[in-house]
């Protein structure tokens, strides 16, 4: 067990250096503009005692090098539009708060709704009529089909202006603001639990196992809760991990779409002002917090699956 943490936090480790040295590399190719509050009006040689000052003339493997060096202190450099010379670790952290709040609610909605809808359909697969398995394959498949962003302007337009009334826009001040954005960000993930659980409770309830425990006389709703729906959230659960760490951290478009000053509106923000520095800080953080997301997954299923084998090529994934 410890061997195979120690193996997978090894690669992910390895992971990480390599996607943060390809985004330091790519940024690098970005216009210089991005480095510099007012470009256009300074002289050839202001820039080019800036850039010394910055290290950018330095090649590339150097700067990699002593960029790295700066991530392990926990620099992430300063900004250089957005708030000028405030370091990009002190803008961050204002942000995470208000999108972590958000996140967690919106999780919360997303397990309460898609984890019940899954085993509705799952169960309903059995019956005659199918009925929640229709109701719910038609809710999936709107949502997996329709651009995300089409249904989040349908639900802000909706909300805001139909028999509700609810603020269009995000007011830290004012509660019933965070309705809007906490019900568009956990609309995907309701989806996405309900899919994938329906699928694995349908592929368990196939088992022989399962058939003989019907075969025995065991209560239906025994067997579904015991069986069919522990053993279904297993697999489920590699992905809980990463889709919450990712969630946490806010929605790119839903916290543009309804104003909300969390870490996606931040990051959309700073590519606009092309403050390079800052994009780089936060395009970092969101490509380790996905692998985090995948490394917990994988620690957690194993975990919770004895039947993962930890020194066996067949138990490796």
């Amino acid at each position: 067990m410890a061997k195979y943490i120690l193996k997978r936090l090894l690669r992910s480790l390895i992971t990480m250096a390599i996607v943060i040295t390809i985004v330091f590399s790519l940024l690098r190719l970005m216009p210089i503009e991005g480095y510099f509050e007012n470009f256009d009006k300074l002289s050839d040689t202001q820039i080019e005692v800036r850039l010394n000052e910055l290290g950018l003339n330095d090649p590339l493997p150097v700067q990699l090098v002593r960029f790295f060096g700066q991530l392990l202190r926990g620099d992430l450099g300063t900004s250089i539009k957005y708030r000028t010379n405030v370091a990009n670790t002190e803008i961050i952290t204002e942000k995470i708060p208000i999108s972590l709040f958000i996140g967690l609610c919106s999780l919360a909605i997303a397990l309460a709704l898609g984890l019940p809808l899954g085993i509705l359909m799952a169960r309903s697969t059995r019956t005659r009529w199918k009925v929640w398995d229709k109701v719910g394959t038609v809710f999936i498949v709107v949502i997996q089909a329709v651009p995300a962003a089409a249904y989040h302007i349908l639900i802000q337009f909706v909300g805001s202006q139909g028999p509700l009334k609810l603020p269009m826009l995000f007011s830290m001040g004012n509660p019933v603001s965070y309705i809007l954005p906490i019900f568009s960000l956990a609309l995907g993930n309701i989806a996405y639990y309900a899919m994938w659980l329906r699928r694995y409770m349908v592929d368990e309830s196939n088992k022989d196992y399962i058939r003989l425990a019907r075969a025995k006389g065991l209560p239906s709703g025994q067997i579904s809760r015991r069986h069919v729906f522990r053993n279904a959230m297993v697999p489920l659960i590699q992905y809980i991990p990463n889709s919450i760490l990712f969630t946490l951290m806010g929605s790119l478009y839903v916290e543009s779409l309804y104003s909300v000053p969390g870490m996606g509106g931040l990051l959309v923000t700073v590519i606009k002002l092309q403050d390079n520095t800052l994009v780089q800080a936060l395009v970092i953080i969101y490509s380790v917090i996905s692998i985090l997301g995948l490394l917990f997954g994988d620690i957690l299923m194993a975990v919770l699956d004895p039947r993962i084998s930890f020194s066996k090529k067949e138990g490796a994934r």
